[in-house]
C-alpha cells in the first residue's frame, strides 16, 4: 500500500510542478486527474502481481526453482476512461505450471475502454448523436487524444448490438414465471423502407417484483397473427405458463392471440389508451371535465365507486356524444379487472406505463436521426434503450402478494378474501 501511495504522489507532484511552471490552472486539472488515475492504476496492477506471486512462491520445480515469476512488462497500451486516455504498462507473469495462466482481474486482456465508457458510447448514440459526430463529441467530453472511436468503430459497435439482440431473442425461458404482463405496439419511421414498422413489446413482472423486458418483435401492424407469433415463440422457448393478468390497449390483436396461446390470462384495459380514445371523441371545451370523471373511475377505492363514476360519465355525455358512450361501453368487462388484484399493485396494473415511458426515449432518438436505416436497426435500438431503461423501472410493491396472486388467492377491491 505504501508503494502505491508513493507512485501516486510522484505522479501528482510532477503534474503540479508543470502547472506551476506554466502558471496554468484549469487546463491542468484534467491532466492532474489523468496522471493520478494512471499512477493509481499502475500501482494497483503491480500490487496485484506481487500478491499473486506471494501466494504461489512455495510452488517450485524439482530443481527448487519457482514456477511462477515476474517477467518484465507487456507492451504499453492506452485505456480510454471517463477521465480521458490513461497509459499503462501491465506487469507480465511467467507461469510454468501446465495449463495455468495469470489474468488480471483489474485490467483484463485486450480491454481498451473502461466499463463506464462502454456505457457512454451506446448512451450517446441512442440519445441522438450521429455516427459521424462521435469523435468530436467524445473529444469534447474526454479531452483530446481519444482514439479508437471513429465513425467506423461506432458502426462495428452497432453490429455487436445486433448480435446481442439476436442472442437475447433466442434465449431460453424454461422455469420463468411472470405474474403480470404489459403489452403494446409502437410505430417507427425507417428510412430504407416505405412503411412504418410496428414493434411489438412485452414487459413482464417476475415473482420477486422486478419488471423486465420479455419480448421485442417486428410485427405486421398490431394484428392477431403478429401477436400470436410472439406468444408462440415465447412458449416454444420454454415459457409454459402465462401471467395472472395482462395490461394493454384493447385495440391490439394481442388479446385474441392471448386467448389462443395462454387462455387463462385475465385482461386489463390500459387507462392511458382508454382516456386518450375517449377524449378524442369529445369537443375540446368539455375535455377537462370529462378527464376528471375518467380519473374518478380508475382511481376509485372500490369497484362499486368506479361503477358509479362510470354511470355518471355515461349519463353526462352518452346522449350528446354517442361515439364516446360506445367507446366506453365496449370495454366495460376489462376496465376494472385490477380490482381483483392486490391494491398495492393497482398503480402498476392500470396502465402500460413501463413501455410508454421507456419508448419516449426511443422516439426522441428517431426524431434526432430522422428514423433508423433498417428494420433490424430499429429493433436493435428498441432493445438497447429498453434494457437500459429496465434498470430504473420501479419494482412492484409488497413482493409476498405476488406469490399469493400466482397461488390463485382471491382478492376483492384489493383486499385478500380467500386463500387458494
Amino acid at each position: 500500500m505504501a508503494k502505491c501511495t508513493a507512485l501516486v504522489e510522484e505522479g501528482v507532484e510532477s503534474v503540479v510542478d508543470r502547472a506551476l511552471a506554466r502558471q496554468q490552472t484549469q487546463p491542468v486539472l484534467d491532466e492532474l486527474l489523468r496522471a493520478g488515475a494512471a499512477r493509481l492504476l499502475q500501482a494497483a496492477l503491480e500490487l496485484e502481481v506481487e500478491q499473486h506471486l506471494a501466494r504461489l512462491q512455495g510452488q517450485r520445480d524439482t530443481a527448487g526453482r519457482r514456477l511462477v515469476v515476474r517477467n518484465g512488462h507487456h507492451r504499453a497500451r492506452t485505456v480510454l476512461s471517463g477521465a480521458g486516455p490513461i497509459p499503462v504498462r501491465q506487469p507480465r507473469v511467467h507461469d510454468r505450471r501446465p495449463g495455468q495462466r495469470f489474468t488480471s482481474a483489474i485490467l483484463p486482456p485486450y480491454l481498451r475502454r473502461t466499463p463506464s465508457l462502454e456505457a457512454l458510447i451506446p448512451a450517446l448514440y441512442l440519445k441522438g448523436v450521429s455516427t459521424a459526430a462521435f469523435p468530436e463529441a467524445l473529444a469534447a467530453i474526454l479531452g483530446p487524444g481519444v482514439g479508437g472511436l471513429s465513425a467506423a468503430n461506432i458502426v462495428r459497435l452497432k453490429q455487436v448490438w445486433e448480435e446481442e439482440f439476436a442472442v437475447w431473442s433466442r434465449r431460453r425461458l424454461d422455469g420463468k414465471r411472470y405474474v403480470y404482463w404489459w403489452a403494446d405496439a409502437v410505430y417507427f419511421q425507417v428510412r430504407l423502407t416505405a412503411d412504418r414498422p410496428c414493434v411489438l413489446v412485452l414487459v413482464g413482472a417476475t415473482e420477486d417484483g422486478r419488471k423486465e423486458l420479455l419480448a421485442v418483435h417486428d410485427g405486421e401492424r398490431e394484428s392477431e397473427l403478429s401477436w400470436r407469433g410472439v406468444l408462440e415463440d415465447l412458449k416454444a422457448r420454454g415459457l409454459s405458463a402465462g401471467p395472472a393478468l395482462a395490461t394493454g390497449d384493447r385495440a391490439l390483436g394481442f388479446w385474441k392471440a392471448l386467448a389462443q396461446v395462454y387462455p387463462a390470462v385475465r385482461a386489463q384495459q390500459c387507462w392511458v389508451h382508454k382516456t386518450a380514445n375517449l377524449l378524442d371523441k369529445l369537443p375540446k371545451k368539455v375535455q377537462p371535465d370529462a378527464k376528471r370523471l375518467i380519473h374518478g373511475m380508475y382511481m376509485a377505492p372500490t369497484r362499486k365507486d368506479a361503477d358509479r363514476a362510470y354511470g355518471r360519465f355515461l349519463g353526462l355525455y352518452e346522449a350528446r356524444y354517442p361515439r364516446v358512450g360506445a367507446c366506453l361501453r365496449k370495454d366495460h368487462d376489462v376496465l376494472f379487472t385490477f380490482f381483483d388484484f392486490p391494491a398495492a399493485h393497482w398503480v402498476h396494473l392500470r396502465t402500460t406505463n413501463p413501455i410508454e415511458s421507456a419508448f419516449a426515449t426511443v422516439r426522441h432518438r428517431t426524431r434526432q436521426t430522422h428514423g433508423c436505416g433498417s428494420r433490424t436497426a430499429t429493433l436493435t435500438m428498441v432493445y438497447k434503450l429498453a434494457t437500459a431503461a429496465e434498470k430504473a423501472w420501479r419494482r412492484l410493491n409488497q413482493q409476498p402478494l405476488l406469490l399469493q396472486v400466482l397461488r390463485g388467492d382471491r382478492f376483492e377491491d384489493g383486499e385478500l378474501k380467500e386463500a387458494a
